[in-house]
């Protein structure tokens, strides 16, 4: 519900500036000096408490905004001293800043194979050169390719080489932004490591409780996989009922992904919400007797947090949990309070934990999901009233779905690219299967192996997945099932939310004045948009792109494109790197060429190792040249060099003359080094795409 007035929602409307100050803390201020900060909170609420136990001598309730703006401020403040303080790059015994030759590490999570590598991050405890130990922080994201990593687990400790490094940003525009992810989480160096480069120091030196909690997963995992034949369904049940995500197939992912219910696969706010109604159900008859209410609160909270344990305690259950058990108090303690001002006081408690869940994107479409369902589905269901029973009840889900829907809609475009048009449908579709494997998955791992019981259940949890996976495949191959492609930049997405919330508003309120801000920023967003489109779209260039061990060049005229490339469309490398590329520039007609391959269309020619596209000439180096010079050189625009055999010598200045020289990332440094000597003494323009960003060449048409 909408609050009539902000008394209704104080923590709200001090969560704002709190927020704020944490956002600025992380995206501009981050480096921050720590001991300023502290000082000015300290002036700032002395002055705040002197202000407060002087009321009535100043005479502040002639100017009551005075408090209002301190608090602010103040909250501000604190959110941003929180950041600096969390952040480990920060810290003076941070790992990168002192000389190791060793370093003592401890496995904090859940280590996880895939691909032949174990991966898990640790925290750094000392720092070892020769016989001086050094105390140290900060965690360290570790790979380790050796199959006697396999017996590693969390709480572990080893010793290590000190050999890490920064962790890299995307080389490619649109590429997926994993440095970023990362430093999100406080993790900013990662080390690979080979057979023999660690030693198993200690072993279950973790949190007992943390320890206890994935173990016992592991084993309710296992015995998932005892009656569940099917590999996808084993995965699908662990990921939903456990929170474990490391056997579920990307096909599977995409599925949910199109169709707008991969909420499903993360044990977050729905799933604990069916695990509460179905507590809420089993333990209604305590409501009859004197302190029931209190009784019942107490134990689905309780049981609550041991479901968290189950799975984990992975951080989208405890959030969900926390939330939950807020809500379950205030209305068991009070007669009335705001939903929303419970959510504000999760949200706060979450945050004064760790500040950076703020950049986690489970967090912010979770909060916005619920925020959504509070606010807006009243608003949505109002829109129309059925006589019919069913009908009601069938137009109510539909009204939450949509309330949900649309409010994550500007987020969901923004981080992930897409919109699943029949959501409605799929949603309505997962309602009762989800609950179905809820249900029955808890059951099943509930009680004792009973063969014939067991099975049963077991039985009826795989086929209730696999019809549910069906389901959401069919529905993701309809025509038209998603609308892809969409990025939008922050102005658009702030734009978005304004035209959302101004209508919603409006509908609640009444008031004109919401249509007309809703009009404006609809009307500044399709200015922004077609703008953008339109420059994307009259756009011609070529894009020299780092994959580091592969070669790809797009040649880019309007919406249409040339791929060069020595990857075919079905590669990870090309889906991951290559794909978001070309729609960030929304590009929607794709030919794709291998590196040996000839072509021409209207604009592009490439014969043997030449290229001409509109009026630029590009010759591919990756063969071995003549390296006597020539009488007549050849002038082209561009030299790709693509193979460092056989051209380091005069070989290319001898037979070409060129505007500039693009080296692959597959050259090695001490060839790279080399060239760029002679090119130096040649005066001739090179780019080195080896721990660069992709270059962007612009080619106007003539």
């Amino acid at each position: 519900m909408i609050a009539n007035h902000k008394g209704e929602i104080p923590v709200v409307v001090l969560l704002l500036p709190f927020l704020l100050g944490i956002i600025a803390g992380l995206n501009w201020f981050a480096r921050a000096d720590i001991v300023w900060l502290i000082f000015v909170f300290t002036l700032l609420s002395a002055v705040f408490l002197l202000l407060n136990f002087n009321y009535s001598r100043f005479k502040l309730y002639k100017n009551r905004w005075l408090g209002g703006v301190l608090i602010t401020i103040i909250l501000f403040v604190f959110g941003w001293l929180l950041v600096i303080n969390n952040n480990e790059l920060n810290r003076k015994d941070h790992f990168s800043k002192i000389s190791s030759q060793y370093l003592l590490v401890k496995i904090n999570k859940e280590p996880v194979l895939k691909n032949g590598l174990l991966r898990f991050t640790a925290d750094v405890k000392d720092g070892i050169d020769g016989t001086n130990k050094t105390p140290t922080s900060g965690t360290l994201l570790i790979a380790i390719k050796d199959t006697a990593a396999g017996r590693l687990y969390y709480g572990d400790e080893l010793i290590i080489p000190a050999k890490y490094n920064a962790i890299e940003p995307p080389f490619i525009p649109a590429e997926f932004n994993y440095k970023k992810y990362l430093a999100n989480q406080n993790i900013f160096y990662q080390a690979y490591l080979y057979p023999k480069q660690f030693v198993l120091v200690k072993s279950n030196t973790g949190n007992p409780l943390k320890a206890y909690s994935l173990r016992l997963r592991q084993r309710l995992v296992e015995k998932l996989k005892q009656n569940i034949r099917d590999t996808n369904a084993v995965a699908v049940a662990s990921t939903m009922i456990l929170g474990y995500k490391a056997d579920l197939s990307s096909d599977v992912l995409q599925a949910y992904s199109k169709t707008g219910t991969v909420y499903v696969l993360s044990v977050s706010g729905a799933n604990v919400a069916i695990v509460y109604a179905l507590l809420a159900f089993i333990l209604s008859f305590l409501n009859r007797y004197k302190h029931g209410e209190v009784i019942k609160a107490f134990v689905i909270v309780l049981l609550i947090w041991y479901y968290a344990m189950l799975t984990g305690f992975s951080p989208a259950v405890c959030r969900a949990a926390v939330m939950i058990s807020m809500v379950i108090t205030g209305k068991t303690f009070s007669r009335y309070i705001n939903t929303l001002n419970i959510l504000a006081i999760s949200a706060f408690v979450l945050l004064l934990y760790d500040p950076f869940f703020v950049n986690d994107v489970g967090f912010q479409i979770s909060y916005l999901a619920v925020s959504g369902l509070i606010i807006f589905q009243p608003i949505v269901y109002k829109l129309f009233k059925f006589k019919n029973k069913w009908a009601d009840k069938l137009w109510t889900l539909c009204s939450v779905s949509i309330a949900a829907q649309v409010i994550t809609f500007p987020i969901s475009a923004f981080y992930f690219h897409q919109f699943p048009v029949y959501f409605l449908v799929s949603n309505l579709f997962v309602i009762i299967p989800s609950a179905v494997i809820m249900y029955s998955g808890v059951i099943y791992l509930l009680l004792p192996q009973i063969p014939f019981l067991s099975k049963s259940i077991a039985y009826i949890l795989e086929k209730t997945i696999l019809l549910m996976n069906k389901g959401l495949a069919f529905i993701e191959h309809t025509p038209y099932a998603a609308i892809s492609r969409m990025w939008i930049t922050v102005p658009e997405y702030l734009l978005l939310y304004v035209i959302i919330i101004s209508l919603f508003c409006f509908g609640y309120y009444k008031k004109l004045w919401l249509v007309k801000v809703s009009l404006i920023s609809g009307l500044l967003f399709s200015i922004i948009f077609s703008i953008k489109n339109i420059m994307l779209i009259s756009q011609n260039n070529i894009a020299w792109l780092n994959l580091k061990k592969h070669k790809t060049i797009v040649f880019k005229k309007g919406n249409t494109a040339v791929v060069l490339t020595d990857l075919n469309q079905s590669d990870k490398n090309y889906q991951y790197a290559i794909q978001p590329y070309l729609d960030s520039c929304q590009i929607n007609d794709v030919t794709l060429i291998h590196m040996d391959q000839d072509a021409r269309t209207a604009w592009f020619v490439k014969k043997y190792n030449y290229i001409q596209f509109l009026n630029n000439k590009i010759f591919i180096a990756d063969r071995s040249l003549r390296t006597e010079k020539q009488k007549n050189k050849l002038v082209v625009d561009y030299i790709y060099l693509a193979n460092s055999k056989g051209y380091i010598k005069n070989a290319l200045f001898n037979n070409f003359i060129c505007r500039s020289v693009i080296l692959d990332a597959v050259i090695s440094d001490k060839e790279a080094d080399r060239f760029k000597a002679l090119a130096d003494s040649a005066n001739v323009n090179y780019y080195d795409l080896k721990r660069n960003n992709s270059l962007i060449s612009v080619s106007y048409q003539q």
